[in-house]
């Protein structure tokens, strides 16, 4: 497997208002950036990975969409390393592709991987039993999210789920600077710097947009899913499982 570099970006000499961009710099570092920035991060994935490998169907599709270096998919890899079920990894990155083919290179069960590099928008989804969308939502623009859970509810075989995990803003002003002071306290005991931190949250600010609780949970009963499970929550990151 590639060794991850030290996440330093937001050090560097770049403009202060440069957007956040998922390019070759970003995906060096990407591992090391997002174990760093978002709390319980190692413990979500590999709770996404048990939790999908209970509704991976033989014979069906699996779709990892923004799977960026393929965390999740190696996961599912790991928890159902017998289930002949495709996986389907999309991001529009290539260089988190060329990241994700490298990590994937000898690991058993990697020949059921079907990378795509694609913006989620062109991507059909079809005999799904299971969809995966790791924060990834939140960099969907928001008029747009609900017509891509619409899609992926229709993509869903019967009895199939969705595992959506994000970052979320607080419900009233109150609760939002109490999760943004505890999620910049982590960052700092993680060793990153007020200056990094603040100019990785004014990149972000253009690119991540956060909904709360309350509209993710609407969009989700909209988009036609049955049932919701909300299972994780780490500060501002939540996990839901939704039935179709």
């Amino acid at each position: 497997m590639p060794q991850d570099e030290r996440d330093r970006l937001f050090t560097a000499a770049d403009p202060p208002d440069a957007p956040f961009v998922f390019d070759d710099r970003v995906a060096r570092v990407f591992s090391d950036m997002v174990r760093r920035s978002v709390p319980g991060y190692e413990d979500l994935v590999a709770l996404t990975g048990l939790l999908g490998a209970r509704y991976l169907r033989p014979g069906s599709r699996c779709y990892d969409l923004g799977c960026s270096l393929g965390a999740v998919t190696r996961a599912l890899l790991e928890a159902a390393p017998t289930c002949h079920c495709d996986i389907v990894a999309v991001d529009s990155s290539p260089a988190m592709m060329a990241g994700l083919r490298a990590r994937l290179a000898g690991l058993p069960g990697a020949g059921r991987v079907s990378p795509v590099c694609a913006d989620l928008h062109d991507v059909a989804i079809a005999d799904a039993s299971l969809v995966v969308l790791n924060l990834t939502l939140q960099f969907v623009a928001p008029e747009r999210r609900l017509g891509l859970l619409t899609r992926v509810r229709a993509g869903l075989r019967p009895g199939g789920v969705l595992i959506l995990s994000e970052k979320v803003c607080g419900a009233d002003d109150l609760e939002e600077g109490l999760l943004v002071d505890l999620h910049h306290g982590f960052k700092r005991a993680m060793g990153y710097s007020g200056l990094e931190i603040a100019r990785k949250r004014a990149a972000l600010e253009r690119v991540l947009v956060p909904d709360t609780v309350a509209i993710h949970e609407q969009r989700l009963r909209e988009a036609g899913f049955s049932q919701q499970l909300r299972w994780f929550q780490c500060l501002n990151f939540v996990a839901w499982l939704a039935w179709a």
